[in-house]
Protein backbone atom coordinates (compact mmCIF):
# COMPACT_ATOMS: atom_id res chain seq x y z
CA UNK A 1 0.00 0.00 0.00
CA UNK A 2 1.53 3.38 -0.82
CA UNK A 3 2.35 5.91 1.87
CA UNK A 4 2.21 9.02 -0.23
CA UNK A 5 0.06 10.70 -1.60
CA UNK A 6 -0.08 11.34 -5.67
CA UNK A 7 0.97 14.25 -5.22
CA UNK A 8 4.26 13.74 -2.97
CA UNK A 9 4.86 10.56 -5.48
CA UNK A 10 4.65 12.92 -8.65
CA UNK A 11 2.47 10.93 -9.99
CA UNK A 12 0.62 12.17 -13.06
CA UNK A 13 -2.70 12.10 -11.32
CA UNK A 14 -2.01 14.44 -9.02
CA UNK A 15 -2.63 16.62 -12.15
CA UNK A 16 -6.01 17.16 -12.28
CA UNK A 17 -6.08 17.60 -15.91
CA UNK A 18 -5.38 14.55 -16.42
CA UNK A 19 -7.98 12.80 -14.64
CA UNK A 20 -10.58 14.56 -16.71
CA UNK A 21 -9.00 13.28 -19.58
CA UNK A 22 -8.81 9.67 -18.97
CA UNK A 23 -12.54 10.11 -17.73
CA UNK A 24 -13.56 12.28 -21.52
CA UNK A 25 -11.48 10.57 -23.81
CA UNK A 26 -10.91 6.26 -24.03
CA UNK A 27 -14.33 4.43 -24.13
CA UNK A 28 -16.12 7.43 -23.50
CA UNK A 29 -14.73 9.64 -26.69
CA UNK A 30 -15.14 6.44 -29.06
CA UNK A 31 -18.72 6.32 -28.10
CA UNK A 32 -18.28 2.93 -26.45
CA UNK A 33 -20.03 3.82 -23.33
CA UNK A 34 -22.58 7.15 -23.41
CA UNK A 35 -20.93 10.27 -21.12
CA UNK A 36 -23.00 11.67 -18.11
CA UNK A 37 -24.49 14.30 -20.02
CA UNK A 38 -25.86 12.32 -22.67
CA UNK A 39 -27.16 9.90 -20.06
CA UNK A 40 -29.04 12.82 -18.34
CA UNK A 41 -30.61 13.99 -21.39
CA UNK A 42 -32.54 10.98 -22.67
CA UNK A 43 -34.06 11.98 -19.30
CA UNK A 44 -34.65 14.88 -19.50
CA UNK A 45 -32.41 16.35 -16.57
CA UNK A 46 -30.28 17.94 -18.78
CA UNK A 47 -28.44 20.50 -17.51
CA UNK A 48 -28.12 19.44 -13.93
CA UNK A 49 -29.31 22.55 -11.42
CA UNK A 50 -29.26 22.69 -7.80
CA UNK A 51 -32.00 23.45 -5.73
CA UNK A 52 -32.39 25.11 -2.65
CA UNK A 53 -28.78 24.88 -0.85
CA UNK A 54 -29.04 23.31 2.41
CA UNK A 55 -25.56 22.00 3.05
CA UNK A 56 -22.59 24.24 3.67
CA UNK A 57 -19.51 21.41 3.13
CA UNK A 58 -16.49 22.71 4.13
CA UNK A 59 -12.86 20.71 3.12
CA UNK A 60 -10.37 22.73 6.07
CA UNK A 61 -7.28 20.49 4.83
CA UNK A 62 -5.91 17.78 3.06
CA UNK A 63 -3.48 16.76 5.80
CA UNK A 64 -3.92 13.37 7.06
CA UNK A 65 -2.90 10.81 9.08
CA UNK A 66 -3.90 8.32 6.81
CA UNK A 67 -3.07 7.46 3.42
CA UNK A 68 -5.86 5.43 2.54
CA UNK A 69 -5.86 3.61 -0.85
CA UNK A 70 -9.35 4.76 -2.42
CA UNK A 71 -8.93 8.44 -1.03
CA UNK A 72 -10.02 10.84 -4.07
CA UNK A 73 -9.32 13.72 -1.55
CA UNK A 74 -5.23 12.28 -2.19
CA UNK A 75 -4.69 13.07 1.58
CA UNK A 76 -2.15 12.19 3.59
CA UNK A 77 0.74 13.72 6.28
CA UNK A 78 2.81 14.96 3.06
CA UNK A 79 -0.39 17.02 2.27
CA UNK A 80 0.12 21.03 3.34
CA UNK A 81 -2.92 22.79 2.26
CA UNK A 82 -4.47 23.75 5.34
CA UNK A 83 -7.59 26.47 5.76
CA UNK A 84 -6.43 29.89 7.27
CA UNK A 85 -8.42 31.59 10.27
CA UNK A 86 -9.27 34.31 7.78
CA UNK A 87 -11.10 31.98 5.17
CA UNK A 88 -12.30 30.08 8.27
CA UNK A 89 -13.70 33.69 9.47
CA UNK A 90 -15.31 34.10 5.79
CA UNK A 91 -16.89 30.64 6.26
CA UNK A 92 -18.77 31.36 9.66
CA UNK A 93 -19.86 35.21 7.74
CA UNK A 94 -21.54 32.94 5.51
CA UNK A 95 -23.11 30.51 7.83
CA UNK A 96 -24.65 33.24 9.79
CA UNK A 97 -26.67 34.25 6.80
CA UNK A 98 -27.24 30.93 4.64
CA UNK A 99 -30.37 29.37 4.52
CA UNK A 100 -27.98 26.30 4.55
CA UNK A 101 -29.20 23.88 7.82
CA UNK A 102 -26.15 21.50 7.90
CA UNK A 103 -22.09 22.44 8.89
CA UNK A 104 -20.25 19.79 7.25
CA UNK A 105 -16.69 19.62 7.95
CA UNK A 106 -14.17 17.57 6.28
CA UNK A 107 -10.50 16.93 5.13
CA UNK A 108 -8.43 15.14 5.12
CA UNK A 109 -8.55 14.80 8.92
CA UNK A 110 -10.15 18.05 9.92
CA UNK A 111 -9.01 18.08 13.24
CA UNK A 112 -5.42 18.33 12.00
CA UNK A 113 -6.26 21.96 11.50
CA UNK A 114 -4.50 24.04 14.29
CA UNK A 115 -7.90 26.31 13.89
CA UNK A 116 -10.04 23.34 14.09
CA UNK A 117 -11.56 23.42 17.83
CA UNK A 118 -11.84 27.48 17.20
CA UNK A 119 -13.51 26.93 14.09
CA UNK A 120 -15.96 24.62 15.72
CA UNK A 121 -16.32 26.80 19.10
CA UNK A 122 -17.42 29.35 16.89
CA UNK A 123 -19.88 27.68 14.31
CA UNK A 124 -21.10 25.69 17.20
CA UNK A 125 -22.28 29.45 18.39
CA UNK A 126 -24.20 30.19 15.07
CA UNK A 127 -26.45 27.56 15.59
CA UNK A 128 -27.12 25.07 13.04
CA UNK A 129 -29.62 22.00 12.86
CA UNK A 130 -26.82 19.29 12.29
CA UNK A 131 -23.17 19.92 12.96
CA UNK A 132 -20.74 17.45 11.36
CA UNK A 133 -17.34 16.30 11.66
CA UNK A 134 -16.43 13.53 9.50
CA UNK A 135 -13.55 11.94 11.27
CA UNK A 136 -11.48 9.12 10.52
CA UNK A 137 -11.36 7.59 13.89
CA UNK A 138 -7.46 6.75 14.10
CA UNK A 139 -6.70 10.20 14.52
CA UNK A 140 -8.51 9.87 18.26
CA UNK A 141 -5.60 7.82 18.99
CA UNK A 142 -2.93 9.44 16.97
CA UNK A 143 -1.62 11.59 19.59
CA UNK A 144 -2.23 12.66 23.78
CA UNK A 145 -3.38 16.12 21.74
CA UNK A 146 -6.80 14.43 20.14
CA UNK A 147 -7.46 12.12 23.39
CA UNK A 148 -10.42 14.58 23.75
CA UNK A 149 -12.36 14.58 21.32
CA UNK A 150 -14.91 12.31 22.00
CA UNK A 151 -15.79 14.91 25.03
CA UNK A 152 -15.08 18.19 22.60
CA UNK A 153 -17.23 16.83 20.00
CA UNK A 154 -19.93 15.97 23.11
CA UNK A 155 -19.87 19.33 24.22
CA UNK A 156 -20.19 20.74 20.71
CA UNK A 157 -23.01 18.51 19.92
CA UNK A 158 -21.13 17.74 16.99
CA UNK A 159 -22.60 14.76 14.77
CA UNK A 160 -19.77 12.42 14.09
CA UNK A 161 -19.62 10.71 10.67
CA UNK A 162 -16.56 7.97 10.79
CA UNK A 163 -15.27 6.34 8.25
CA UNK A 164 -14.92 2.22 8.91
CA UNK A 165 -14.56 -0.32 5.47
CA UNK A 166 -15.63 -2.88 7.75
CA UNK A 167 -15.75 -4.95 10.61
CA UNK A 168 -13.02 -7.02 10.06
CA UNK A 169 -9.16 -6.07 10.73
CA UNK A 170 -8.38 -7.51 7.21
CA UNK A 171 -10.21 -6.03 4.74
CA UNK A 172 -9.98 -2.55 6.99
CA UNK A 173 -5.97 -2.49 7.10
CA UNK A 174 -6.45 -3.28 3.43
CA UNK A 175 -7.97 -0.33 2.79
CA UNK A 176 -6.13 2.14 5.02
CA UNK A 177 -3.26 1.06 6.41
CA UNK A 178 -1.48 -1.42 9.56
CA UNK A 179 -3.18 -1.01 12.38
CA UNK A 180 -5.91 1.61 11.80
CA UNK A 181 -9.16 -1.17 12.04
CA UNK A 182 -7.63 -1.76 16.20
CA UNK A 183 -7.62 1.93 16.51
CA UNK A 184 -10.60 2.84 14.80
CA UNK A 185 -12.15 0.26 17.57
CA UNK A 186 -10.99 2.09 20.46
CA UNK A 187 -11.83 5.13 19.38
CA UNK A 188 -15.66 4.20 18.81
CA UNK A 189 -15.71 2.29 22.34
CA UNK A 190 -14.15 5.83 23.28
CA UNK A 191 -16.78 7.65 21.26
CA UNK A 192 -19.58 4.87 22.59
CA UNK A 193 -18.08 5.78 26.37
CA UNK A 194 -19.71 9.23 26.16
CA UNK A 195 -22.77 8.66 24.92
CA UNK A 196 -21.77 8.36 21.36
CA UNK A 197 -24.10 6.34 18.88
CA UNK A 198 -26.27 4.93 21.84
CA UNK A 199 -29.80 3.81 21.04
CA UNK A 200 -32.05 7.03 21.37
CA UNK A 201 -28.77 9.28 22.38
CA UNK A 202 -29.03 12.69 20.61
CA UNK A 203 -25.14 12.21 20.20
CA UNK A 204 -25.11 11.35 16.37
CA UNK A 205 -22.50 8.72 15.41
CA UNK A 206 -22.81 6.92 11.76
CA UNK A 207 -20.24 4.92 10.29
CA UNK A 208 -19.19 5.25 6.29
CA UNK A 209 -18.49 2.11 4.16
CA UNK A 210 -16.95 2.75 0.84
CA UNK A 211 -15.82 -1.06 -1.20
CA UNK A 212 -12.17 -2.22 -0.58
CA UNK A 213 -12.08 -3.48 -4.50
CA UNK A 214 -13.38 -2.45 -8.01
CA UNK A 215 -16.93 -3.18 -7.16
CA UNK A 216 -19.89 -1.20 -5.97
CA UNK A 217 -21.27 -1.33 -2.55
CA UNK A 218 -24.37 -3.32 -2.04
CA UNK A 219 -27.60 -2.58 0.16
CA UNK A 220 -27.04 -0.11 2.65
CA UNK A 221 -29.71 -1.61 4.85
CA UNK A 222 -28.18 -5.03 4.53
CA UNK A 223 -25.03 -3.71 5.22
CA UNK A 224 -25.97 -1.47 8.45
CA UNK A 225 -27.62 -4.59 9.78
CA UNK A 226 -24.27 -7.00 9.39
CA UNK A 227 -22.37 -3.97 10.79
CA UNK A 228 -23.92 -3.50 13.71
CA UNK A 229 -24.27 -7.40 14.33
CA UNK A 230 -20.96 -8.23 14.22
CA UNK A 231 -19.42 -4.40 15.82
CA UNK A 232 -21.83 -5.07 18.88
CA UNK A 233 -20.85 -9.23 19.43
CA UNK A 234 -17.20 -8.58 18.63
CA UNK A 235 -16.81 -5.62 20.72
CA UNK A 236 -19.92 -4.09 22.14
CA UNK A 237 -19.70 -1.02 19.97
CA UNK A 238 -22.98 0.46 18.90
CA UNK A 239 -23.95 3.58 16.30
CA UNK A 240 -27.09 4.75 14.39
CA UNK A 241 -26.65 4.14 10.94
CA UNK A 242 -24.17 2.98 7.97
CA UNK A 243 -23.66 5.21 5.18
CA UNK A 244 -22.88 3.38 1.88
CA UNK A 245 -20.67 5.59 -0.31
CA UNK A 246 -19.52 4.51 -3.70
CA UNK A 247 -15.98 4.70 -4.88
CA UNK A 248 -16.14 7.48 -7.88
CA UNK A 249 -13.12 7.31 -10.11
CA UNK A 250 -10.67 10.01 -9.19
CA UNK A 251 -7.53 10.55 -7.15
CA UNK A 252 -6.22 7.44 -5.50
CA UNK A 253 -8.94 5.19 -6.62
CA UNK A 254 -8.10 6.22 -9.93
CA UNK A 255 -4.98 5.13 -9.70
CA UNK A 256 -5.98 2.30 -8.06
CA UNK A 257 -8.23 1.08 -11.13
CA UNK A 258 -5.60 2.02 -13.70
CA UNK A 259 -2.83 -0.06 -11.98
CA UNK A 260 -5.37 -3.20 -11.58
CA UNK A 261 -6.78 -2.36 -15.32
CA UNK A 262 -9.94 -2.44 -13.59
CA UNK A 263 -10.76 0.93 -14.99
CA UNK A 264 -12.77 0.20 -18.11
CA UNK A 265 -14.97 -2.71 -16.36
CA UNK A 266 -15.48 -0.45 -13.65
CA UNK A 267 -16.79 2.37 -15.52
CA UNK A 268 -19.25 -0.54 -17.42
CA UNK A 269 -19.99 -1.23 -14.01
CA UNK A 270 -21.03 2.54 -13.17
CA UNK A 271 -22.91 3.01 -16.46
CA UNK A 272 -24.79 -0.14 -16.45
CA UNK A 273 -26.38 0.68 -12.81
CA UNK A 274 -27.22 3.89 -13.77
CA UNK A 275 -30.35 5.17 -11.90
CA UNK A 276 -31.81 8.15 -13.00
CA UNK A 277 -34.59 8.18 -10.13
CA UNK A 278 -30.86 8.77 -8.14
CA UNK A 279 -30.09 12.08 -10.22
CA UNK A 280 -32.53 14.26 -8.65
CA UNK A 281 -31.05 13.94 -5.04
CA UNK A 282 -27.28 13.62 -5.57
CA UNK A 283 -25.44 16.11 -3.24
CA UNK A 284 -24.96 18.54 -5.89
CA UNK A 285 -28.08 19.57 -5.92
CA UNK A 286 -27.93 20.68 -2.31
CA UNK A 287 -24.90 21.50 -1.42
CA UNK A 288 -21.61 24.06 -2.07
CA UNK A 289 -18.77 22.80 -1.42
CA UNK A 290 -15.64 25.19 -0.02
CA UNK A 291 -12.01 23.88 -0.83
CA UNK A 292 -9.06 24.90 2.27
CA UNK A 293 -8.21 28.10 0.47
CA UNK A 294 -12.21 29.26 0.21
CA UNK A 295 -13.24 28.55 -3.76
CA UNK A 296 -16.78 26.99 -4.50
CA UNK A 297 -17.88 23.73 -5.87
CA UNK A 298 -20.94 21.82 -6.56
CA UNK A 299 -19.43 18.44 -4.66
CA UNK A 300 -16.39 17.54 -2.51
CA UNK A 301 -15.43 15.16 -6.03
CA UNK A 302 -15.77 18.41 -8.28
CA UNK A 303 -13.54 19.86 -5.82
CA UNK A 304 -10.45 17.48 -6.25
CA UNK A 305 -11.14 17.76 -9.88
CA UNK A 306 -10.65 21.41 -10.09
CA UNK A 307 -13.94 21.91 -11.69
CA UNK A 308 -15.09 25.67 -9.65
CA UNK A 309 -19.03 26.56 -9.98
CA UNK A 310 -20.19 28.21 -13.34
CA UNK A 311 -20.96 31.34 -11.69
CA UNK A 312 -19.57 34.62 -11.30
CA UNK A 313 -19.55 33.74 -7.95
CA UNK A 314 -16.20 31.60 -6.94
CA UNK A 315 -14.98 32.05 -4.15
CA UNK A 316 -16.50 32.19 -0.22
CA UNK A 317 -15.74 36.15 0.09
CA UNK A 318 -18.15 37.21 -2.36
CA UNK A 319 -20.96 33.75 -1.33
CA UNK A 320 -24.66 34.78 -2.90
CA UNK A 321 -27.01 32.49 -2.28
CA UNK A 322 -29.66 33.80 -4.49
CA UNK A 323 -26.27 34.02 -7.52
CA UNK A 324 -25.13 30.18 -6.85
CA UNK A 325 -28.55 28.85 -7.00
CA UNK A 326 -28.73 30.43 -10.82
CA UNK A 327 -26.08 28.15 -12.15
CA UNK A 328 -25.62 25.01 -13.72
CA UNK A 329 -23.83 21.73 -12.36
CA UNK A 330 -20.48 21.05 -13.61
CA UNK A 331 -20.49 17.24 -14.46
CA UNK A 332 -17.86 14.62 -16.22
CA UNK A 333 -18.36 10.86 -16.20
CA UNK A 334 -17.28 10.43 -12.88
CA UNK A 335 -20.92 11.52 -11.82
CA UNK A 336 -21.97 7.85 -12.44
CA UNK A 337 -20.78 7.14 -9.13
CA UNK A 338 -22.96 9.12 -7.28
CA UNK A 339 -26.03 7.83 -9.82
CA UNK A 340 -24.99 4.09 -9.68
CA UNK A 341 -27.84 1.70 -7.96
CA UNK A 342 -29.56 3.54 -5.01
CA UNK A 343 -27.13 6.49 -5.87
CA UNK A 344 -24.64 7.77 -3.45
CA UNK A 345 -23.56 10.89 -1.70
CA UNK A 346 -22.29 12.00 1.85
CA UNK A 347 -25.03 10.88 3.25
CA UNK A 348 -25.70 7.72 1.70
CA UNK A 349 -27.67 6.47 -0.46
CA UNK A 350 -30.44 8.98 -2.70
CA UNK A 351 -33.04 6.79 -4.55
Amino acid sequence: MATKSLLKRESELANTQRQLEILSNGIFQSGELPTFASKIKETNQFPLQPKKIEILQINVGYMCNQVCAHCHVDAGPDRKEIMTRETMQQCLDVIEKTGAHTLDLTGGAPEMNPNFRWFVEEASKIGVKDFIVRSNLTIIRANKKYYDLPEFFKKHNVHVVSSMPHWTRGKTDKQRGDGVFDKSIKALQELNAVGYGIPDSHLRLDLVYNPSGAFLPGDQLALEKDFKKALVEDFGIQFHHLFAITNLPISRFLDYLIASDNYEDYMYSLVEAFNPAAVANVMCTNTVSVSWDGWLYDCDFNQMLDLKVASKIKHISEYNEELLQNRNIIISQHCFGCTAGAGSSCQGTVA
